[in-house]
């Protein structure tokens, strides 16, 4: 594992906070410490420190006309301080990748893209901007991220300026000397932060996150646990190349200045599914016995086959098991019974609004 995987300034600190490693996305990644339950049910109760050093970061300087183009947002409408999810399309209209853009100063745009695209993400932009901007990538910060309902607490001791941030704001702030991109989001549908910081001090300001008894570390399992019981979309799971963001249910993703200007990858496609609506879409399943559905899992209506789950497992702020899944549109109204196709076995299911727990953002 060593010799080929990637390691996040944060590695030496799981290890001796005796976490599980396991392979994600190019990296050795501590999936837990204390277990899934404990984590996940600890972030919604206090507040949980997240290593995504994994993300990419970067700045792009320059004509944002050209990144404007490859994407959802209206780059003319971000102000300074402010952040915007948004999608990264192919000329299809399909998802390539979701991220986070910022401009939390005057120098040009942060970004902030998933880790196992952030290649192929950054060669796109970079291919699609060259000559007319820079994308400066910041291979030398990591990424921390604070959630949980005491996150804002947490913050507030550390720096009182950075707690007074709004959910999908960002800017510098100075901790100790050391000079921080902090924004305030998150993908547990808790309230918190995203905390950009240098590798060489990452370690020693985790260590100083963690002396605080509110917070405590956790791994992926629990990350993708909160994220499913918020009802947020997983890059290469719930939406991919083939998917619009119309079935992926992120219509709210594609700004309604750049619907209008039809300006975008894929417009024909997208507008269309927003005019006629898609063959398929997103949905949230809650399944009627104790058996998870997992990714993979078929969704049946009468024997028939209707479509796939693309997220699965126990909700444990639910207290059963969850899933997302793409259906025929014509079956997506909650409150259609399915059929989830367990090993060979039909298990009753209801379709259903997400989020599963309801999102807990803090916007002042």
């Amino acid at each position: 594992m060593t010799d080929t995987l990637n390691r996040t300034p944060l590695y030496d600190l799981h290890i001796e906070l005796g976490a599980k490693m396991v392979p994600f996305a190019g990296y050795e990644m501590p999936v837990q410490y204390d277990g899934v339950m404990a984590e996940h049910n600890h972030t919604r109760e206090a507040a949980g420190l997240f290593d995504v050093s994994h993300m990419g970061q970067a700045r792009l300087i320059g004509d944002e006309a050209a990144l404007e183009a490859l994407i959802t947002a209206d780059l003319s409408a971000l102000q300074p301080g402010e952040q915007k999810y948004t999608l990264l399309l192919n000329a299809e209209g399909g998802v390539k990748d979701d991220l986070m853009v910022s401009r939390p100063d005057g120098e040009g745009l942060f970004l902030v893209v998933n880790a196992a695209c952030k290649r192929s993400d950054f060669d796109y932009i970079i291919d699609a901007t060259k000559g007319v901007a820079e994308l400066v990538e910041l291979d030398g910060r990591a990424l921390l991220a604070l959630q949980g309902p005491q996150a804002g607490a947490v913050m507030a001791d550390l720096c009182p300026d950075a707690a007074k941030l709004v959910f999908m704001q960002a800017g510098w702030f100075e901790i100790d000397g050391l000079r921080l991109m902090i924004s305030r989001s998150g993908y547990t549908g808790e309230d918190g932060f995203e905390i950009s910081v240098a590798n060489e001090h990452a370690s020693d300001f985790a260590r100083k996150l963690l002396s605080d008894e509110r917070v405590k570390p956790i791994g992926l399992g629990a990350r993708d646990s909160l994220r499913l019981e918020a009802g947020l979309c997983l890059y290469g799971h719930d939406m991919d190349e083939t998917t619009s963001p119309i079935e992926a249910g992120l219509i709210w993703a594609v700004a309604k200045s750049r619907r209008e200007r039809a300006d975008f990858p894929g417009a024909a496609r997208i507008l269309k599914d927003i005019a006629d609506k898609p063959a398929k879409k997103r949905v949230g399943l809650a399944l009627k016995d104790r058996a998870p559905a997992r990714e993979g899992t078929e969704i049946a209506v009468n024997g028939e086959i209707v479509g796939v789950v693309t997220s699965g497992g126990f909700g444990p702020t639910v207290g059963a098991p969850i899933a997302m899944g793409f259906v025929r549109t014509d079956l997506s109204a909650p409150g259609t019974q399915v059929d989830l196709m367990v090993r060979g076995k039909a298990r009753p299911a209801e379709v259903v609004k997400t989020p599963f727990a309801p999102h807990r953002f803090y916007r002042g």
